[in-house]
């Protein structure tokens, strides 16, 4: 059994699914392997074995792995940031209101508890 210290890609316990395939680009078929076997050893994310297995059958159809250093720093996915704030302004929102009581007559929808 592989361990964590010896996977093709150091940083991949903490690896989002997102950037799975990308990653594994620059692995071979060995490589692949690994990983998948260490997936459904530890985690056994469905995403994550279906991403190696796809990657597996395609280097065993003729698919070269891409240049690039697998090892290299992995920066996690951040989100974008919206541009130009909140829509929200005093001439969009809603009327203050404070909702009435449990119980009120005046409100047919909440009907005063008879008994």
């Amino acid at each position: 059994m592989t361990e964590h210290d010896q996977l093709p890609l150091p940083d991949y316990d903490h690896l989002p699914i997102g950037g799975l395939a990308s990653r594994i680009r620059t692995l071979d078929a060995a490589g692949v392997q690994t990983l998948l076997d260490y997936e459904q050893a530890h985690g056994q994310r469905l995403p994550a074995v279906q991403i190696l297995r796809n990657r597996l059958t395609a280097l065993h159809e003729g698919a070269q792995p891409s240049d690039g250093d697998p090892a290299a720093d992995f920066t996690p996915e951040a989100g974008v940031p919206a541009a130009g704030g909140s829509k929200v302004s005093e001439a969009t929102t809603g009327p203050a209101m404070n909702p009435p009581s449990q119980g009120d007559p005046t409100n047919p929808a909440q009907p005063r508890p008879t008994g």
